[in-house]
C-alpha cells in the first residue's frame, strides 16, 4: 500500500474512569483503565480497523478521540494539531471535519425528529444559516446514500434497521468530514443488509476521499474493509498490521487466537483452534507485566513482571510482545516456554 501522509496521530492515549467508594461514595477509591496507553495513526484515505473482543476499549478509543470522552491523558493529533488541548469551542468547530457512526441504528437517531431535520441538525450546529443551501445539501446526501425526498418526510421508525443506518451515515457524511469515525456500523444488521452498507460506506470513501476509523469485532468483515489493523486486549494496542500481514502470520499470541477462531476458506483446509484459558482480567485491576500473560500460551516468567510496549518488528509492522523484542524467532521461543 502506497505510504501517505497521516491524517491522525494518537500517542499514549489513556482514559481512566474512576470508581467512588466509603462511607459517602466520594472518595475515588480505585480507576477502571479502559484505556491504557493506545498509540497509532491513520494515513490520508485509508481504513484503519480496529479489533478484539467485548470490553478490550475500542468504542471508548473512538468516543475518545473525538472528545465525546475526554482523555486522562495522551495526545491527539489531527492535521497536526493536537486537539486534546483545544478548549470546548474549538473542539466544536473542529467536529466538522470529525464525525462518527454509531454502533444501534434504533438508538443513535432521535424518533421524534423526521429524517431531513436529522440529516440537517449538523449544518445548523455548524451555523450554515442560509436554509436553501442546507435544503441543497440534505437531498444531495440523501441520494448518496439511497434515500429519498419522500423518505426525508417520515420519522426512523418507518425505517428497516439497513435504511436507519443510511440516515446515520447521511448525518455523518453531510458536513463533509475528513475522518469518519464507524463505531461497529453494521453489527446490529442482518448479514445481507451489512453488505450493502459497507458496499455504500466504501462507494462514499472513494468518492469523497474519506478516512475511516472502523471498529468492529468481526474480523470477517475487518479483513474485507480496512487497510491496515489494530488488534486492543484489555485497553492496549497488541499488535498492528497491514491486513494481509496481520492474517497471514500474526505475531501477538491474542491476535493468533482470535484469526484462529476465523473458518477456513476451503472445506477440505483443517485448521487448529486455539482456545484461551480463564477470563479476560478486570480492567480495575490488570496483571502485573504483560496483561495476557495470565491466558498466554506461550507465556515466559519476564511476562509476568515486565510490561512490554508497542515496537516495530518489520516495516508496517508492530507488537506489543517479549518474544519478539528479544530478537527470538517464533518457534525458538516455543522451546524456551
Amino acid at each position: 500500500m502506497e505510504i501517505k501522509e497521516s491524517l491522525l496521530r494518537v500517542e499514549n492515549l489513556k482514559k481512566y474512569f474512576p470508581v467512588k467508594g466509603g462511607i459517602l461514595g466520594r472518595k475515588e477509591i480505585k480507576q477502571i483503565k479502559a484505556i491504557d496507553g493506545v498509540s497509532f495513526d491513520v494515513q490520508q484515505g485509508e481504513t484503519f480497523g480496529i479489533v478484539g473482543e467485548s470490553g478490550c476499549g475500542k468504542s471508548t478509543t473512538g468516543r475518545t478521540i473525538l472528545r465525546l470522552l475526554e482523555p486522562t491523558e495522551g495526545k491527539i493529533f489531527f492535521q497536526g494539531k493536537n486537539i486534546a488541548e483545544l478548549n470546548k469551542s474549538e473542539m466544536r468547530k473542529l467536529r466538522k471535519d470529525i464525525q462518527i457512526i454509531f454502533q444501534d441504528p434504533f438508538a443513535s437517531l432521535n424518533p421524534r425528529m423526521k429524517v431531513r431535520e436529522i440529516i440537517e441538525e449538523p449544518l445548523i450546529n455548524f451555523e450554515v444559516t442560509d436554509r436553501s443551501e442546507r435544503e441543497k445539501r440534505v437531498l444531495e446526501v440523501a441520494d448518496q446514500v439511497g434515500l429519498t425526498k419522500a423518505q426525508l418526510s417520515r420519522f426512523p421508525h418507518a425505517f428497516s434497521g439497513g435504511q436507519r443506518q443510511r440516515i446515520g451515515i447521511a448525518r455523518a457524511l453531510i458536513s463533509k468530514p475528513k475522518l469518519i469515525i464507524a463505531d461497529e456500523p453494521v453489527s446490529a444488521l442482518d448479514v445481507s443488509i451489512q453488505s450493502q452498507v459497507l458496499n455504500l460506506m466504501r462507494d462514499l470513501q472513494k468518492e469523497f476521499g474519506l478516512t475511516y476509523i472502523f471498529i468492529s469485532h468481526d474480523l470477517s468483515v475487518v479483513k474485507h474493509f480496512c487497510d491496515r489493523i489494530g488488534v486492543m486486549y484489555l485497553g492496549k494496542m497488541v499488535e498492528i498490521a497491514g491486513k494481509n500481514r496481520l492474517y497471514e502470520k500474526p505475531l501477538h499470541p491474542y491476535a493468533e487466537a482470535l484469526l484462529s477462531a476465523l473458518p477456513s476458506s476451503h472445506p477440505l483446509q483443517k485448521k487448529q483452534r486455539i482456545i484461551l484459558s480463564g477470563d479476560v482480567p478486570s480492567p480495575s485491576n490488570p496483571p502485573n507485566g504483560c496483561t495476557f500473560h495470565p491466558r498466554c500460551f506461550k507465556c515466559m516468567d519476564m511476562c509476568k513482571t515486565v510490561n512490554p510496549t508497542l515496537q516495530p518488528v518489520s516495516d508496517q509492522h508492530s507488537v506489543s510482545c517479549h518474544l519478539y523484542h528479544l530478537g527470538q524467532e517464533q518457534s525458538a521461543a516455543g522451546e524456551l516456554i
